[in-house]
């Protein structure tokens, strides 16, 4: 006990790892919600532990002018889809190829669609945030930084930033594995594996007519604005763009385009505060 005390005096929140987060006890994790809570004028809306991974996982809620924000513990983390280590089921295979007859996908196999639209497998380190329980509609022409956030002290959320806090440590396509229904689109379907918070307690990647912008105008996330669902691609490609991964640079094309030009409040970003 006297050691992790020690640690928790000697780093600041922004340092708090992934790991180091679930080695904790969770009077340490209500001690670190605390601090946390108090660093940015919000109060602790919940600490509980959940199991995820095999190990137990500490969800914390911090409420701050009426909006909730999850604590992401970032450190050194894996990101991405890798490609090489993944093998699709003969029923996603069967999908995509009927997709293909339909005149849909990017490339011959589905091994090669993803290449397109999923970013690569890569370690990057992260700051400890805040992050919104829930994406808001843009009021404003994304930017890097849009006033009516930086007003507020906050943020949009970087991609690698987005895709962690999705993921939660995962490795699999989706943030709950590496499959999906392939009877049905996931509109509609609100007991879907999507309709649950992930690990950390976000409801994210849940809709698939939701757009969730970053600070990277190449990639929106989370959804696809329902192009997939409306256009008839097929069960797998209208389930793709929830992908933790996939970073959809054709719907992001039109997004940041001429023709994306006005539509902003059709689009959604992730509030992000930190610490």
């Amino acid at each position: 006990m006297s050691d992790l005390r020690a640690t928790l005096r000697s780093m600041t929140l922004a340092d708090l790892t992934f790991d180091q987060w679930r080695s904790f006890e969770l009077p340490a994790a209500r001690r670190v919600a605390e601090e946390a809570a108090d660093s940015v004028d919000g109060r602790v809306a919940l600490v509980e532990t959940r199991e995820h991974l095999g190990a137990p996982l500490h969800r914390v809620r911090i409420e701050r002018s009426g909006r909730e924000f999850a604590l992401i513990p970032g450190g050194p983390v894996s990101l991405g889809f890798d490609l090489d280590s993944w093998q699709p089921t003969p029923q996603q295979t069967a999908d995509y190829a009927e997709s293909l007859e339909q005149g849909f996908g990017d490339g011959p196999d589905l091994r090669a669609h993803l290449a397109q639209v999923l970013s690569p497998r890569r370690s990057v380190v992260l700051a400890t945030v805040l992050m919104a329980v829930e994406d808001e509609n843009l009021t404003e022409p994304p930017a890097d930084m849009p006033p009516a956030l930086a007003a507020r002290g906050l943020r949009m959320p970087s991609p690698d930033e987005w895709e962690h806090a999705c993921g939660a440590g995962t490795d699999t396509l989706f943030r709950w594995g590496n499959d999906c229904p392939l009877d049905r689109v996931p509109y509609g379907v609100p007991a879907g594996p999507q309709s649950g918070p992930n690990a950390f307690g976000l409801r994210i990647a849940y809709d698939t007519y939701r757009t969730e912008l970053t600070s990277d105008v190449t990639a929106v996330h989370g959804g696809d604005g329902g192009e997939s669902v409306c256009g008839g691609y097929g069960h797998l490609l209208a389930w793709l763009p929830l992908a933790t991964a996939n970073r959809n640079p054709s719907m992001a094309e039109f997004v940041y385009g001429p023709d994306g030009e006005g539509l902003f409040e059709d689009f959604s970003t992730r509030p992000v505060l930190a610490l």
